[in-house]
């Protein structure tokens, strides 16, 4: 039966109340019988007369006047069950009138910018502002992550300071013609006593080598290979050294690779082997190789030798420089990751990362948000297209430190002008005229540290001609990037632009608000609510 219907036969009944009942009992008392009362049961609301207009049906009805205990059983049994009918007739209009109202559908940003602009440390603020519970979950993988880049670091120095020099090698003055040796003293030819520091930490550190196998190993599973391609250090195109990076497949559920207490048959497989073994006992290894690794980061020799090495073209990340720094409490068994942390751990992904968020704070707590974390090297960037349909926002990440840098790709192109290109391809899409766009000039704790050493701007940047100063750099950027999104955009538009430091928590984190708010007004309005 139709739900209209059968509220319709309710509807046909008026509702009985006290003032009802108390002049009904007057009329039975004072009235004539056939004339002024009568009783659909016989006894009760007035029968209608020949003359009289008809009378709504009284619900629920009036008992009969000879009504035995039964009788009223029975009746108040069917009261029961027709209220029953009702309550639940209204349920499902009312559910029906719900589904009628817009739906709130999930909240789908994708993150675009180049390599290393910040797009996963942006992800991770996230995170840390709107769902704070589960990227704490998640701290058991960040550990291993952190603990592998502290590691790769350690060995990576070890390596760079005793690799064979590019020219032919200087005896070393104690007669020890080997690579290692003659190497660390040929840098340290002035430092008392270098090979004896060499030879001592590079035997007490030794076992850090399986450490960064273990941990490779736990991280990528059965991409072991892939993530130990290169060797330790590698050789960039323009002959700096780095660490190889901590790199894994997007679109894969890392995090719970390396989680101890597992739940389903699968994750229990994982660990079938010992890993959660091995990673506990990589750990313990930390800690014991814990006050050598603070030796060195102290020792002179080192010191003087990693300086030298970074003026030929050794690149020593901000990331690993701040975590030797806290290799203390980063080394200790104990050791839980801090949101700090987890914000400067770096790791790189290969492909397209899909997150998904479930709001934990303000009226949007249980609200479903999707961030799509795009790789932003040059091979890369074709797949950004099959991701432009259906987002709420885009949010672009523009590296203000990338003004004396070139692509890692192609060295003949500078990143800040590789990012106005991809800026300028962005905002032309027709795919993207009604999609919200959010500009993000990021790293400007290192564009300041840069100026402030006298890098200037307006040496890499011909269009320039203010000052070598933060503000006015920045407030040049602004400009810049606004002008391009107005004159290519399809359809008149704004811009959002903010100026950040993703691994300031606080100051990121007002940021955050204002974005979050743009982008939720943005999309009631989309869906006519306001």
């Amino acid at each position: 039966m139709p739900l209209h219907t059968g509220l319709g036969a309710l509807n046909c009944y008026g509702r009985r109340t006290d003032a009802d009942s108390d002049g009904e009992d007057a009329a039975g008392a004072g009235g004539e019988a056939g004339t002024s009362t009568g009783s659909w049961w016989g006894s009760g609301p007035p029968s209608r007369s020949a003359s009289a207009q008809p009378q709504r049906r009284i619900w629920p009805p009036w008992p009969p006047p000879d009504e035995s205990e039964l009788e009223r059983a029975v009746r108040l049994e069917e009261e029961r069950e027709a209220k029953r009918i009702s309550d639940a007739i209204d349920r499902a209009l009312e559910s029906e009138r719900q589904a009628l109202r817009p739906r709130r559908r999930d909240m789908k940003l994708l993150l675009l910018g180049q390599s290393e602009s910040g797009k996963s440390t942006m992800l991770k603020n996230f995170q840390i502002q709107f769902a704070p519970s589960a990227l704490r979950a998640e701290s058991e993988a960040w550990r291993v992550v952190i603990q592998l880049n502290l590691v790769r670091t350690v060995n990576f120095i070890l390596d760079v300071l005793t690799r064979p020099p590019t020219a032919a090698p200087a005896k070393a003055p104690t007669g020890d013609t080997s690579p290692t040796t003659s190497a660390f003293s040929n840098r340290l030819s002035a430092t008392p006593q270098p090979n004896s520091d060499l030879r001592r930490f590079k035997l007490a550190l030794s076992p850090l080598r399986q450490v960064e196998m273990i941990l490779a190993k736990h991280l990528s599973v059965d991409d072991i290979a892939a993530a130990s391609a290169h060797p330790n250090p590698i050789e960039g195109p323009s002959r700096e050294l780095r660490a190889t990076e901590v790199t894994i497949r997007g679109g894969r559920r890392w995090t719970a690779l390396v989680r101890p207490n597992q739940k389903s048959e699968e994750q229990r497989t994982r660990y079938a082997e010992g890993r959660a073994e091995d990673i506990e006992n990589a750990r313990h290894v930390l800690d014991a190789c814990r006050d050598d690794v603070i030796a060195m980061c102290t020792n002179q020799a080192i010191l003087g030798a990693l300086k030298e090495e970074l003026h030929e073209g050794v690149v020593l990340e901000d990331h690993s420089s701040f975590f030797l720094s806290q290799a203390t409490r980063v080394m200790q068994s104990t050791y839980e990751p801090t949101f700090d942390d987890i914000l400067r751990a770096r790791l790189q992904t290969t492909g397209v990362e899909e997150h998904h968020m479930i709001m934990e704070t303000g009226e949007e707590n249980g609200q479903h948000w999707i961030f799509y974390d795009v790789g932003g090297t040059r091979s890369q960037r074709a797949s950004w297209v099959s991701f432009f349909d259906d987002v709420n926002a885009i949010i672009f990440l523009c590296s203000t430190a990338g003004y004396n840098e070139v692509l890692a790709e192609d060295r003949n192109v500078n990143r800040l002008m590789d990012s106005f290109t991809t800026w300028k391809t962005i905002c032309s899409s027709k795919l993207l005229a009604a999609v919200q766009f959010i500009m993000l000039l990021n790293k400007t704790d290192l564009l300041e540290a840069r100026l402030k050493a006298g890098i200037r701007f307006s040496k890499y940047v011909e269009s320039y001609t203010g000052p070598d100063e933060l503000e006015s750099v920045t407030d040049y950027l602004r400009r810049k990037l606004a002008a391009i999104h107005r004159h290519h955009s399809p359809a008149p538009r704004k811009l959002h632009v903010h100026c950040t430091c993703a691994i300031d928590i606080d100051t990121t984190s007002a940021v955050l608000m204002r974005i979050r708010d743009t982008i939720l007004v943005n999309h009631l309005a989309a869906i006519q609510l306001i």
